[in-house]
């Protein structure tokens, strides 16, 4: 197994366990294979994207498992040691892969490169009902951040308030 940044010659595979990642999301409606490629070079992969991805591929080049992660900065912390963290927004191993060491391996690079980079912590999500996901976590030694919960605004939620505002967003 090879873990780092994906390639260029990596992306139709990459397509490939992105739909997986999709149908696992959304068994009900997962997105054509056109619509997750076309979302993976015009967003995911694109240079303006926040997020770098992390792949884990057999010798054969196979794309395995992945981890999309960001370097962001604290606004709460800013000494030199604690300023900086990395985000991980994603880990998803192949459900053919799974508990057979591709999901720590991918935290442990994700580790390893924020480590040389400054960052103090990584932190991430996890739905509360994934009791594998938390198990695994609490394996490589994270632990739950106790004092935080998630919050979302999703479609007329988001058009109602942006409708407060008072004048029309740009590109509108």
């Amino acid at each position: 197994m090879h873990i780092g940044f994906v390639s260029p010659a990596q992306q139709e595979s990459l397509v490939d366990l992105l739909c997986e990642v999709n149908a696992y999301y959304n068994p009900d409606a997962p997105a054509g294979r056109d619509v997750v490629r076309d979302h993976a070079v015009r967003n995911l992969l694109s240079p303006g994207s926040p997020h770098r991805l992390v792949v884990a591929t057999t010798p054969g080049g196979q794309v395995i498992g992945l981890a999309a992660i960001a370097l962001v900065y604290s606004f709460v912390e800013p000494e030199p040691g604690r300023r900086s963290h990395c985000q991980l927004k994603e880990l998803y191993v192949s459900a053919s892969r799974r508990s057979g060491g591709v999901g720590r391996a991918l935290m442990a690079w994700v580790a390893a490169y924020a480590q040389e980079r400054g960052c103090h912590r990584i932190d991430w999500p996890v739905k509360a009902s994934n009791a594998k996901g938390i198990a695994f976590y609490k394996s490589l030694g994270a632990t739950p951040v106790e004092d935080r919960l998630a919050f979302r605004l999703a479609g007329q939620a988001v058009a109602r308030l942006a409708a407060t505002n008072g004048r029309t967003p740009p590109g509108i």
